[in-house]
């Protein structure tokens, strides 16, 4: 079983920044796409942002050139680094692992609060 922490989540005024961590255990990196995927209220659960253990990224459309995510291999963590934030990113956020070759293999945080709010 693979367990997934995250933390940096909080309340920050609409143009400012947040790094959400994401660390895990009970697995290897390597071979899995790890993401980040956060629900607003009466909202569907979306994906924001994965990375694969290559680099490869993808991006929600409404937040690319604001959000970046990074990996950690050898620490087995993966980085949210949100800047320019909007009300509109107010969310719960969820670190993802997934696994390359394994459909069953998928692997969800508990969510941690982002409040984008002045």
């Amino acid at each position: 079983q693979v367990q997934l922490v995250e933390s940096g989540g909080g309340l920050v005024q609409p143009g400012g920044s947040l790094r959400l961590s994401c660390a895990a255990a009970g697995s290897i990196f390597s071979y899995y796409v790890l993401g980040w995927y956060r629900q607003a209220p009466g909202k569907q659960l979306e994906l924001v942002a994965d990375i694969t253990s290559g680099g490869s990224t993808n991006y929600a459309d409404s937040v690319k050139g604001r959000f970046t995510i990074s990996r950690d291999n050898a620490n087995d963590l993966v980085y949210l680094q949100m800047n320019s934030l909007k009300p509109e990113d107010t969310a719960v956020y969820y670190c993802n692992a997934r696994h390359l070759r394994l459909i069953g293999e998928n692997y969800w945080g508990q969510g941690t609060q982002v409040t984008v709010s002045s």
